[in-house]
């Protein structure tokens, strides 16, 4: 799934449509059936926002277009005229540039979902104060679960809740009652860090995420995976570097 620095990044590359009356297709047939095209073709592209996991994209005349892009989906940008294969959800084409969202199956005008949203961890400057308060309010969740509640900590996925974690340390079964505001601050900034790196640059080696049964490149003790949460979510931890109080 695109995580929070995916989506800011999109963000960047969508900023060459800003300021212009933008040319609007849904190929795709359900797309097709949202009316986006009817209603959002022709007008001005005002402004272009990352929000946790949601890419905001604002129209003139105070029409917001939202969307998510779940586990498969992507955006790609490339000059206008270039040959394209297959059946996109959404193309964007301005004078020069065209962007075409594929496999997102959340495309739809409205915005307030996004209100329900922790603080975004890519914030600049972040609010860990806030980010803090809000897993407080899940004290039962393990660790890795908290972090990924886009209403408690927004952009949070499951590849950085387990690099985040073997970074700092800490179990992501640890329930987030067990752990001090200290350590909580520790893993908000960890996150910040990492994950602002991985957008100014690009995304350092995996530690842990998908490497089950390897050995840990701190440690060198195997790698563990298992299911976590109601959404079964993989775990990755390294018992000998993140020792877990129970499971």
């Amino acid at each position: 799934m695109p995580e929070g620095d995916s989506i800011h990044r999109a963000a960047r590359r969508l900023q060459v449509l800003v300021g212009e009356c933008i040319e609007v297709e849904t190929p795709h047939p359900r797309a097709r059936a949202l009316n986006i095209a009817g209603r959002l073709d022709g007008r001005r592209l005002e402004r272009v926002e990352a929000v946790g996991k949601n890419l905001l994209l604002h129209f003139e005349g105070g029409v917001t277009l939202r969307s998510h892009l779940r586990m498969n989906g992507r955006w790609r940008i490339r000059p206008r005229g270039e040959t394209m294969r297959g059946a996109p959800w959404l193309i964007l084409r301005s004078t020069t540039h065209e962007a075409s969202q594929w496999n997102g199956p959340v495309l739809e005008l409205r915005s307030d979902v996004v209100q329900r949203l922790g603080p975004d961890i890519l914030e600049r400057p972040p609010n860990f104060e806030l980010m803090v308060a809000r897993l407080r309010r899940a004290p039962e969740l393990p660790l890795a679960e908290a972090l990924q509640r886009q209403q408690l900590v927004a952009g949070i996925g499951n590849m950085w809740a387990a690099e985040i974690l073997w970074e700092t340390r800490l179990s992501p079964w640890v329930a987030v009652g067990n752990v001090s505001d200290e350590e909580l601050a520790s893993v908000l900034s960890t996150g910040h860090r990492l994950m602002s790196s991985a957008l100014e640059s690009s995304r350092s080696a995996r530690r842990v995420y998908r490497r089950a049964s390897r050995a840990c490149p701190r440690c060198g003790t195997p790698i563990r995976s298992q299911g976590q949460g109601e959404a079964n979510r993989t775990a990755y931890w390294c018992p000998g570097c993140q020792p877990i109080s129970s499971t």
